[in-house]
This record gives C-alpha cells, structure tokens and sequence, in this order.
C-alpha cells in the first residue's frame, strides 16, 4: 500500500502542474481566438498577411522536434504510472509491483563543427541566463539544434551542432539542392521564353532527384499537364505516390484529381474522395476548392450547402487576402466552342498586328494608347503578359501629356509597390492629387484610401468618406466598394447595412471580387440580409474562381492553339474539378471532337456526356443543347428521346434558346419522344425564328417543307378518285347536263374568236411607204401622149395593202 500511496501524491502533484499550465497558456489563446470570431469583410490585404497555403496542424507538426532549452525536452505525460489513469474509481489491491527499474541516463551526443569538435555535450548548461536540459535552437536563425561542452556557455563560447557525420552530410546536401531550387526558380520567374523555360525544367528535374521536395512537386505537375516538359502521366503518378507518402499536400491533391478522372489509374471516386481530404487537410486551397464544389454539386458525396460553404469561405478568405490595390491579373476565359463556330468573336484576345498597332500610336504621342497599353500591362490577360515595367513607362509618357487617368494608376502602383517599382507613399499620394484635383474618380478614391488607412497623410475620416462619395457619384468602383465598408463597420458614419449592401451591390456588377467577397459574408451570416446559404457558396464560388490558380486556364488555350490536346484536356479537367464551368464544357467539346490519346475512344463520349452535364448544371445553355443531341443520337448513352425533349425543353424555357426552339419543333413534326403535332411543329419554328435571327432562314426551309408535306399529306388522305366515282352528274345538273355543257362551251368559244379578231385589228400597225420602182422607157409613139397623173404616196399605199386585206377576209370567212 505504501507504493499505492506514493502513486496517489504523484498523480496530484502532475495533475496541479497540468492545471497550471493550461491556465498559463491555454486560456489566453482561447480569448484571443474567441475574439476573432466574428465575420470581418475585406478592403484591401496589407502586404505582410500574404500566405500561401492555409496550415491547420503545422504547428503541432513543426514544434515536436525542437524544444525550447529551459523546459524538459520528453513531455510529462510519459513519467505517468500506468495506475493514475484510473483517477475517481475505487482501486483494488494489485500485485506487488517489482521494484521502480533505474531510468538509463540519456545518451550525451558528441558535437560536430562548431568551436568544439568532437566533444559531448553538457547536460544542463547556462545560454544567457537561461539552464538548457537538451539540444536548442535559440540564438540561432537556420533552426539547427547544437548545445555547449561546457556549462556556462556565455563564458568559454564552446559549442557544437548536435548532429553525427551522416546527418551533417545530408543537411549539405538539402542546403546544396535548396540552393539550386531557388536559382532555378528565379530564372523561370525572370523568363518568357518558351525554349528557355524547357531548358530551366531540366535542370529542375535534376534538383528533383537529389530529394528535393518542392522541385519533385513542380516536376510531377510539369510531367502531368505537359508544361515544358514531355507529358507522361504514368511517371507523374510514381513521383505523387513518393511525395504523398511524405505528406505532400499537393501530391495528396494531385493523386485525387488522378484518381476521379481516370489519368494513369482506374477512375474511383472513393480514393479521389480521400487523397482530396488529405489534401485539405493538409492545408491545400485547390482541394478545399474541389471539395467545396463536390459537396455544392453532390459529386460523389452528398450534396452539403453548409459544407460547401466551409470549404469555399475558407479559399476566399485567402482569395481576397491577395487582392491588390492594383487588382491583380485578369481572369480570361474562353470557350472552345464558340471560338470554333465564331472565330475571334468570344475570346477577346488581341492580335498581334493590333498591339503592334496600338505601340505604334502610343509612340507617336497617342494618350489614349498610352493609358489602354499601360492598364493592359499592368493587368495583364487578352493574350498579354502582366508587365508593371511597360504599365509604368505607358502611364509615366501619358501623365507626362496631362492624362488625369495615368496619373492615378501611377499613384496606385506606388501605394501598392512591386518588384519594380518600390513602394512609396509619398509620391503615391501626389499623384493622387493631382489627379483628384481635375476630377478623376481613380484619383479621388485614390485619396480616400490615403486617409482611411492613413498612408503618407493622418488618418481622417470624414476626409476619406468625402473623396469615395465622389469617386461613388462617378461610378468608380473602388469608391462604391470603401463607402459600402465603411457604411458596413461604421466607421466615420453611422452604422448603416442597407446602405453597405447598396454600395456592395454597385461594385459587384463591375465585377470587382471584393465587393462579391463581403456580399457572402453577409449573406452567409445573414447580417443585413435573410441569411441564404445558396446565394453564400455561389458568390464566394465566384470569388473562389478569381485566385492564382485561374491563369491554368490561358495555359490550357495555349496548348490547344498549338494542338497539344491532350495536355489542354489535363489542365482543363483540373479546373473542371475545381468547378469551373468553362472548363467542364472545354473537356466535353475536346473529347467530342476525338483529337485525344490519353482518353481510349470507348470512353470518349461518356466523359463528354459527363462534363456537359456538370456544365448545364451550372446554367450554360449550350450544354443543356449538347444533352439533348447526346441522347437523341445516342452518344455515351442509349437513344432517349423523351429525355432529349426534356433537355431541349428546359433549354427552351428557360434560356430562350432558338436552337432549342427548332429542335422541339423538328420532334414535334416528326413525333419523336412526343406526339406528333404538325401545328405545333410550327409555333416551335416561328418561336425560334422570333428569337434569333440566325434560325429565319433554317426556319424558312423547314416551314416550306412542312407546307409541302402537310399538302401532299392533305392530298393523301383526300383520295380523289373516290371522290370522282361517287359524283352523281345527273342529279347534280339534271338530265341533258351535256347539252347545257356543250352550249356553254360553244359560246365561251364564239366569245374569244371576237375577241382575239377585234384585238388583232387594233394591234396591226401600219407599214411604212415603200418607193415606186422606176418606170421601163416608153416607145416613141407614147412619148408624144401628154404624161399620165401622179399617184401620190398615200395612193400607193392603198393599192399595196388592198390585196393584204381581201386575203385576210378570205381567211376569216373560211374559218366561219
């Protein structure tokens, strides 16, 4: 019992020093955690908030290895007896326990480098006041362990790393390999050059064989989508499968997306649906955004509004982190189809010769062309790359001519800063200036900003609630966005919610990700608005779409352009996992145009059916037609034509589509999953030439041949020999019916030979006189006669048409 005794005090005292520890540390972190709970909506990040990835165990992870010198480097909890578990029950009598075994004294590692080479450590020893039990990394910025050899370190300085050989050797070589990760990495940011960049990838891959983790990670993707490299999946699947077993979070990721589209493996959406959480977990945006669009969408997991919307709030959250002053890079979508079926008239991207022609203006002195080529620049995207060293020489020659908008994007990009172009508030806040004193909306928000956040001027409320009103009242965007902010906090007015829903509404329809981003906070907390869970995902969905990760979509047109398919398919299927509507419907028009290898043939249209229906799902009405076409033809799915009226009929209905319109009417006249109706065949027709004017002409056609059938059809069914046969003549005109006929016929005959003759006398015109021909020589006895009388033209006339007429009367009394 006495052993039992000596437990019971043990497990008090270790249960009074827990109780101390978690009252000296835990409770602070729970207050301040607590007092962050609150939905906070965004303006603009500050430059230090930015990170990469969301870290929900790191911290636990990364503090297990180093301890902090003056605290016992093993956790308490492996000093507690077996017995003190058993805290509030009665104890019964165990067996006599043998006697406590001696703790083994911990082994002393021997330093390597450092001033004391070879020697042990000293087991406590003294570091600025502080006794350290075990190895440290205090006082040191690389994080390597090392302790002193003797015990007050601060009076010899003899030290050493707490490392053998080996360990020393392969931290060398992690270091070497960092090294040349990092130079690598900064050559490919510094290129454009698509031979160069090929080049870099080599010698990327060759970091990545030493081990090293980041350099695999961008080898694997480079291998999977084809960037610069070779596509080959199988080898792509083998590097994820090494880094996952590592704990990559974006290996777990990448195995995910191989898994639900079938890459390299057999498609399971079960394992997809694990290696993605892991993903997640492990602190990935892009599987928290495939997870948020599977649970919205019920994609292999139940549908789950509240879990979308976890998922989703917590990408825009780091989404909106990112968003500049400047407002980032463009998002430029485009679609394969309607590029196809309208060439240049969708994609919105800028031809060569038509920059050229811009430059050309703007070097000449065209401010118009100075400012339109910097904004390009400075956002990038319609086939531009993001450049804020052009931006800024195109602003500085048009604000250098008095154009108010440069001067205000220059002070933008001042109070922003970049790699070229350092931060200063001082000059951002002249040009600011300048430009609000003429009245530019950019300037005046510009302004505001300054003093709301106090950036080169004193913060001043009422001054920044001035310059946005104005901005506002111009339409500027950024004005709308900062009043509907500042309406929303309160701050330098009164709490108003209807009034920052009315601001944020105004920014929201000029697209800016801002004004969606607080939209869904409040929507998703119902603050000034009826909570909607729906209409939360949706907009933080959209603000979801905006992030780093939306310029694979350029990347994948690119390699469409240049006939890389399959590489195009790879990329566009891991934005269709991320939800991206645009790229569901670009896999589907990839794979039904055959181009692929990556995909076998048999699988071709059942993908395709898959990915038009997740696009029609989110509205786009062409893949709503694509449905109906796959199920009347048969593609990917057996013949159904009541459920291709069903598609046809919502696209109808509900886009208004002219396609559509004509197809229901086709079916309608044909009686083709629905019952035949030739009248309304034709109100589908008229409906569908009424909403487009493209379908008038095909509407045209087939109207005229539904004229055409509907009359031989009439003409058919009539059957007019029957009708002949039962016509009675007799009692129909009476007996002598042919009598009366041939009467009839005789007077409408004597009626047109008048006729014809009476027209004919009036139609003859009259000849034109033809000169006597010259009289033979007379004999001489004539020539003493006095001369005959001359007969004059006209008599002539009379006695040339004479004989015309009387064989004309002949004529007519032998036809009598």
């Amino acid at each position: 019992m006495g052993n039992h005794g000596r437990f019971k005090s043990a497990r008090t005292i270790y249960l009074l020093a827990l109780l101390l520890l978690v009252f000296a540390k835990g409770i602070p972190a729970d207050v301040e955690q607590r007092g962050n709970d609150g939905p906070q909506l965004k303006s603009y990040h500050e430059p230090d908030s930015d990170e990469e990835d969301v870290r929900l165990s790191s911290d636990i992870a990364a503090g297990a290895s180093v301890t902090s010198g003056h605290r016992v480097s093993q956790p308490e909890e492996e000093n507690q007896s077996p017995a003190e578990g058993l805290e509030g029950e009665e104890k019964e009598d165990l067996p006599e326990q043998p006697p406590p075994v001696m703790e083994k004294p911990k082994e002393v590692p021997v330093v390597n480098g450092g001033t004391a080479h070879g020697e042990p450590c000293i087991f406590p020893f003294l570091f600025q006041g502080t006794e350290y039990l075990d190895c440290t990394t205090d006082g040191r910025g690389d994080g390597r362990l090392w302790c002193a050899t003797i015990y007050d370190y601060d009076h010899e300085k003899k030290w050493g790393f707490c490392e053998t050989e080996e360990q020393a050797q392969e931290r060398l070589q992690a270091e070497e390999a960092e090294e040349e990760y990092q130079t690598v990495l900064r050559m490919l940011n510094a290129t454009t050059r698509r031979t160069q960049k090929k080049e870099l990838y080599e010698k990327l891959l060759k970091v990545a064989q030493k081990g090293h983790q980041k350099a695999m990670e961008k080898v694997a993707y480079a291998m999977l989508f084809g960037d610069y490299m070779s596509q080959n999946v199988t080898k792509a699947k083998d590097m994820f499968d090494k880094l996952a077993i590592e704990g990559s979070p974006k290996a777990q990721t990448a195995l995910g997306f191989q898994y639900a589209a079938g890459l390299g493996v057999n498609s399971s959406q079960a394992k997809a649906l694990v290696y993605y959480t892991f993903g997640a977990l492990g602190g990935n945006l892009v599987a928290h955004m495939v997870l948020g669009y599977r649970y919205w969408g019920g994609v292999g997991v139940p549908q789950s509004c509240e879990s979308a919307l976890t998922h989703y709030r917590l990408v825009a959250n780091q989404v909106a982190n990112d968003v500049s002053l400047t407002g980032g890079s463009a998002v430029q979508r485009i679609r394969l189809l309607d590029e196809v079926e309208n060439p240049g008239s969708t994609s919105g991207m800028l031809e060569e010769d038509l920059i050229q022609y811009y430059q050309f203006l703007a070097e000449k002195g065209d401010v118009q062309a100075q400012v339109g080529l910097g904004q390009l620049h400075l956002h990038g995207g319609r086939g531009v790359e993001q450049n804020h060293q052009r931006a800024y020489d195109y602003f500085t020659q048009a604000a250098n001519a008095g154009n108010t908008h440069a001067m205000a994007f220059l002070g933008k990009m001042y109070s922003e800063g970049s790699e070229y172009l350092p931060q200063n508030n001082d000059t951002a806040l002249q040009y600011f200036k300048k430009a609000s004193d003429l009245g530019n909306p950019v300037g005046q928000s510009g302004l505001g900003m300054a003093y709301l956040y106090g950036r080169g001027v004193p913060v001043n409320y009422e001054l920044a609630l001035k310059y946005f009103q104005k901005a506002a009242e111009q339409g500027w965007v950024d004005g709308q966005l900062q009043l509907g902010t500042m309406y929303y906090n309160g701050i330098g007015v009164k709490r108003d919610y209807k009034q920052a829903l009315k601001f944020f509404n105004l920014a929201s329809q000029a697209g800016h990700i801002l004004a969606f981003y607080n939209l869904a906070q409040m929507h998703a907390t119902g603050t000034g608005v009826m909570r909607s869970c729906h209409t939360a995902v949706e907009l933080f969905k959209n603000v979801c779409e905006r992030g780093r990760w939306s310029e694979r979509l350029m990347a994948a047109y690119g390699s469409f352009k240049e006939g890389e398919s399959d590489a195009a398919l790879v990329q566009y299927l891991l934005l269709a996992e991320q939800g991206y509507e645009v790229a569901q419907s670009n896999v589907a028009f990839i794979l039904d145009q055959k181009g692929v290898r990556i995909i076998t043939e048999n699988e071709t249209y059942p993908r395709a059916l898959l990915h038009w229906t997740r696009a029609a799902a989110q509205g786009y009405t062409v893949a709503r037609i694509k449905l109906g076409d796959y199920h009347f033809y048969g593609h990917g799915t057996d013949v159904d034509y009541e459920t291709a009226v069903i598609h046809y009929r919502l696209a109808s209905e509900q886009q208004h589509s002219a396609q559509a319109m004509f197809n229901l009417g086709y079916m309608h006249e044909k009686g083709l999953g629905i019952k035949q109706d030739i009248h309304l065949a034709k109100r589908f027709y008229d409906m569908a030439a009424e909403a487009s004017p493209d379908a008038q002409v095909p509407v045209f056609l087939a109207l005229c041949k539904l004229g055409l059938v509907y009359t031989l059809q009439y003409l058919q069914d009539l059957n007019l020999k029957e009708l002949i046969s039962q016509v009675d003549l007799d009692q129909l005109l009476g007996p002598e019916w042919d009598l009366y006929l041939m009467t009839v016929i005789a007077l409408l005959l004597g009626t047109v030979i008048a006729y014809r003759q009476r027209q004919h006398q009036i139609m003859i015109p009259p000849r034109p006189p033809v000169p006597a021909p010259a009289p033979p020589p007379r004999p001489p006895q004539e020539q003493t006669r006095p001369p005959a009388q001359e007969e004059t033209p006209a008599q002539e006339q009379l006695e040339e048409n004479q004989p015309e007429e009387e064989e004309e009367e002949e004529e007519e009394e032998q036809q009598q």
